[in-house]
């Protein structure tokens, strides 16, 4: 492992962009998505292997990703287009609700089936609904997938957010209760969950109105794109100052602008260019954040969470395919590109710590773990998935 060099953290910053240029022409040699290399090289760089990126200079560029979260939910939200919704109809919606479900189901019974405790079982089975938007989004980008599958794809993943807090919200709720030998604080506890998603989307669709009518003021692309950037910071600021789901209110800033303003085309196109570096440092920083250390430390329960969300995500997936009367390949197939967890299953477990503090450390541990494997294969699943279905066609 290199010593720390305390470079200044602008020489780190030229370094991470280096060193993922570089891993991004290395990785298509053997065909696998950027995001995939971006996150290897971070891992191998990073505080936890070689060290050339230290923990302080992880730490130090930490705005990075949270930026780069909220660019990826405003353009997620793009998709949710009142003329694509009516196209694709229900579908998304009880696709995004059955694959949450089956992730926590089958966590859960897995889980407490292999007798660990209820209590634990459901808050650790919660977090089985969380799935990362950002390496999805990256990949479909890459290889510029079309299709039915994809377009729903898209749709999932952004309700998928808002599933995952009801769902974790509900089982915490009923995990407390058990754990407190009460009942009392219930359906406040279930409450909490819905009303913080109501906020959120509430002030992401502000936000959109006010983002329509900057657009309408200045008209240079220059302006505009500082005015997308306003307007995603101010919005990931004040989900961080209330505790909101920043993801929410992104998303909703980039559906209202998109369903509202005659100029959101021009303005998407225009981010879209102007991101990729940002979502570059994004998965490498990402990458160097990954503790490999704690891989050993899981045991079985690790494994049982890693293999039976996937096995809870595919089969609600394609349950939610069925009852929708969706595509063969959409069943087939939409389940596996849902395999990616981080930022948000990171901040469930966080919160779980508060809740069931007895077994708050396990499960983010077990969390933590899990986001490594999931973030390293996951791009490569997704892939895959979209392949077979022939919504890629070229690399």
């Amino acid at each position: 492992m290199l010593p720390d060099f305390h470079f200044h953290i602008l020489l780190y910053l030229a370094i991470a962009f280096c060193l993922a240029l570089v891993s991004g022409k290395l990785i298509k040699l053997i065909k696998l998505p950027n995001v995939t290399g971006y996150l290897i090289i971070g891992l191998l760089f990073g505080p936890y292997c070689i060290n050339l990126i230290p923990q302080a200079a992880v730490d130090g560029l930490s705005i990075i990703p949270t930026v780069a979260l909220g660019f990826i939910a405003f353009s997620i939200g793009a998709e949710f287009r009142i003329s694509f919704l009516k196209k694709v109809g229900k579908t998304p919606v009880v696709i995004a609700i059955a694959e949450s479900l089956g992730a926590v189901l089958v966590v859960d019974l897995a889980l407490i089936f292999t007798g660990n405790d209820v209590p634990f079982s459901l808050c650790l089975g919660a977090i089985a609904a969380a799935t990362a938007p950002a390496a999805t989004l990256m990949v479909v980008r890459q290889y510029k997938a079309k299709g039915e599958l994809t377009d729903t794809l898209m749709a999932v993943v952004a309700i998928d957010d808002a599933t995952a807090l009801i769902f974790f919200g509900i089982s915490t709720a009923i995990a407390k209760a058990i754990e407190s030998g009460g009942t009392d604080s219930l359906l406040l506890t279930i409450i909490d969950p819905v009303v913080e998603i109501l906020s959120a989307v509430l002030i992401g669709a502000a936000s959109g109105l006010i983002l329509k009518f900057l657009v309408k003021w200045f008209h240079s692309r220059g302006n505009r794109l500082a005015i997308v950037y306003m307007m995603i910071c101010l919005c990931v600021g004040l989900g961080e100052m209330l505790g909101l789901s920043a993801l929410l209110m992104c998303m909703m800033l980039g559906a209202v602008f998109a369903n509202t303003s005659g100029e959101s085309d021009k303005v998407f196109e225009q981010t879209d260019r102007a991101t990729p570096p940002i979502f570059m440092l994004f998965f490498f920083l990402s990458g160097a954040a990954l503790d490999i250390t704690l891989i050993p430390s899981v045991g079985m329960i690790g494994i049982i969470y890693v293999l039976f969300r996937i096995v809870g995500k595919v089969s609600g997936a394609w349950i939610g395919g069925k009852i929708s009367h969706a595509s063969a390949k959409t069943q087939k197939y939409l389940g596996f590109t849902l395999v990616p967890q981080a930022g948000v299953a990171i901040g469930l477990a966080t919160t779980a710590m508060s809740v069931v503090p007895a077994y708050g450390s396990s499960i983010r541990t077990i969390i933590l773990c899990g986001t490594v494997i999931y973030e390293l294969t996951g791009p490569v699943i997704t892939k895959m998935a979209l392949k077979k279905a022939g919504e890629i066609t070229a690399e």
